[in-house]
């Protein structure tokens, strides 16, 4: 799983300079037990979206800060969900504070001069957004619009670095991804998935239907 190891070593050179030592560790921790779903989406699309099929050096950067992003919006998400600080453990619910906006502010960093710097501000915008609408109507079903958003902002973020921009078909197609959580990186690398977003790329009336398929 070449994917993930690219993207896992880019999230990490991305915090490497953090200080102090603990904050980074702590940091270091989660990211070594994430899921790198998004970060292996953005790989996957824009090798799909070259015509080489050939992935470029400097796409794990882009992949990375989608990753680090999202892992800093679910981090605040959990932590809005348990409210640690009624009754809980206060002082690490303030580290883990820090830390999801360290990861968000990181992955804009590596977004910033992208093509989808503006689509990483609408997740956050989104996320924001999402998450007072369902406290205020008191909600309590699945939350897994930051899941969408994110498998958006990810092919995004590799369509563009291919120097194309995203159909409908590919949003589509990753905004399904994500309707029921974020996939598991196995299934992302399946010839099928490699398949689907190839022919949101390219859509023909048959490539939507293979699309809409999966």
């Amino acid at each position: 799983m070449e994917e993930v190891a690219a993207v896992r070593q880019a999230a990490l050179t991305g915090v490497d300079d953090i200080e102090p030592d603990r904050l980074r560790d702590r940091i270091t921790d989660r990211l070594e037990d994430a899921s790198f779903a998004p970060g292996v989406l953005t790989l996957l699309t824009a090798t799909a979206a070259r015509e080489s099929g050939e992935a470029d050096d400097r796409d794990p950067d882009r992949a990375a800060g989608v990753q680090l992003i999202y892992e800093g919006l679910s981090l605040t998400r959990r932590l809005a969900h348990e409210e640690p600080w009624d009754g809980g453990d206060r002082a690490a619910a303030d580290l883990d504070i820090l830390i999801a906006d360290i990861l968000v502010s990181r992955g804009f960093y590596l977004l910033a001069r992208t093509e989808a710097a503006d689509e990483a501000v609408d997740v956050v915008r989104a996320f924001g957004r999402d998450q007072t609408n369902r406290r205020t109507a008191g909600e309590d079903g699945p939350d897994i619009e930051l899941e969408r958003d994110i498998c958006e902002l990810a092919v995004v973020a590799g369509v563009t670095a291919a120097g194309r921009q995203p159909t409908p078909a590919l949003r589509e197609y990753a905004s399904g991804l994500g309707a029921e959580g974020l996939p598991e990186n196995t299934a992302l690398l399946g010839d099928d998935v490699a398949d689907s977003l190839a022919a949101s790329l390219n859509p023909t009336a048959e490539g939507t239907e293979a699309a809409a398929d999966h």
